[in-house]
C-alpha cells in the first residue's frame, strides 16, 4: 500500500469507532487520521470539501447485499476504486461500566444490527430493541447517559472507542457475517499509481438498445479469460426503466481485461472502469 496514504486522513460514513473506522485501519493501518460523517452524501463530499484525502465505504454484504446508495453516488463522482479490504462483521453487546447482563432492559443499535441478532434477542424476550442511526453512535449515546440498563450493540472497536464493557461477544447469528470495503480516490491520483498485483476490475456500463446487447456485452470476457465475479442492475435515474450494469471482473494480469474491454465498448453506449486493483480476500 502506497505509504501516504498510511498517513492519510480517510473520510468514512459513521461515527467513530464504526465498523468503517476499523475497515479503514485493517487496510491501511493505525496511522491514518480518520474523519467522520454522518451520511454517504457527506462522506463522499469529504475530499471536495478538503477535510480527507480519500474515502472508504462499504459496497455489499455478504447477507444484505449492495449497498446501492454507495454505487449512485460512486457513479456521480470523480473517484475510483484503488483498494478494497473485507471485513468480519462480529456484534457485540456494549454497556456502561459495572453493568451486568441482568440489569439490561433495553438495547439500542443500527436496524441491520438488531436484525441479525434475532437469537440472541429471543433468549432475552423482556429486552426493548430500539433503532438507532448508527452502530458506533449508539454506543456513544449508552455511554453518555451512563444508564447501566440500556446498551447497545456495535464492534468491539466501538466498545475501545467509547470504554464501554462488552457483556456478550459474537452475538450475531450468523458467523459467515463479512462486508467488503473499497478505497476510494481522486481519478487523477488513482490512475497515478501503479500496482503490480492489481488484477479486479469493477465496471459500470450502459448497454446499446438493440436484440443481444447483454450477450454482445459479455462474451468478449469469457473468450479472453476474464473471470466475472459480479453482475448487478441498476435503474437509471431521470431514465424510466432504463438500467446501468456494475460487473466486477478478476484475470490473471491486466492485459485480458484490456482486451476484453476493447470488444465490450462497442456493444455498450456507456462504459466506464471504476477500479482497477489487488483482490482482497476473505479470511
Amino acid at each position: 500500500m502506497n505509504v501516504e496514504l498510511q498517513k492519510a486522513r480517510v473520510a468514512f460514513q459513521g461515527e467513530a469507532g464504526a465498523f468503517s473506522e476499523a475497515a479503514a485501519i485493517q487496510l491501511l493501518g493505525d496511522g491514518i487520521t480518520p474523519v467522520p460523517r454522518p451520511t454517504f452524501d457527506a462522506a463522499f463530499r469529504a475530499i471536495i470539501e478538503g477535510a480527507a484525502d480519500a474515502l472508504l465505504v462499504p459496497v455489499e454484504n455478504s447477507l444484505a447485499g449492495s449497498v446501492v446508495r454507495v454505487y449512485d453516488l460512486l457513479l456521480e463522482s470523480h473517484l475510483a476504486i484503488v483498494a478494497e479490504t473485507i471485513l468480519p462483521i462480529e456484534m457485540q453487546l456494549i454497556a456502561c461500566p459495572g453493568a451486568s447482563l441482568g440489569d439490561i432492559r433495553s438495547v439500542s443499535s443500527h436496524p441491520m444490527a438488531l436484525a441479525q441478532c434475532e437469537r440472541f434477542f429471543a433468549a432475552h424476550p423482556q429486552w426493548q430493541r430500539i433503532a438507532a442511526e448508527d452502530t458506533a453512535g449508539s454506543v456513544r449515546e449508552v455511554l453518555g447517559r451512563g444508564d447501566k440498563t440500556h446498551a447497545a450493540i456495535a464492534g468491539r472497536r466501538a466498545a475501545e472507542h467509547y470504554r464501554g464493557v462488552i457483556l456478550a461477544e459474537s452475538i450475531q447469528d450468523n458467523a459467515e457475517n463479512f462486508t467488503r470495503f473499497v478505497l476510494l480516490l481522486p481519478t487523477k491520483e488513482a490512475a497515478a499509481m501503479t500496482n503490480p498485483v492489481a488484477r479486479k476490475m469493477s465496471i459500470a456500463m450502459r448497454l446499446a438498445h438493440r436484440p443481444g446487447s447483454l450477450l454482445a456485452a459479455l462474451e468478449p470476457f469469457a473468450r479472453h479469460r476474464v473471470n466475472m465475479l459480479k453482475i448487478e442492475s441498476r435503474p437509471i435515474h431521470g431514465q424510466p426503466w432504463e438500467y446501468q450494469f456494475f460487473l466486477d471482473l478478476e484475470a490473471e494480469t491486466p492485459a485480458p481485461l484490456e482486451a476484453a474491454l476493447s470488444e465490450v465498448r462497442k456493444a455498450t453506449s456507456q462504459l466506464r472502469v471504476l477500479g482497477l486493483y489487488p483482490a482482497a480476500r476473505t479470511a
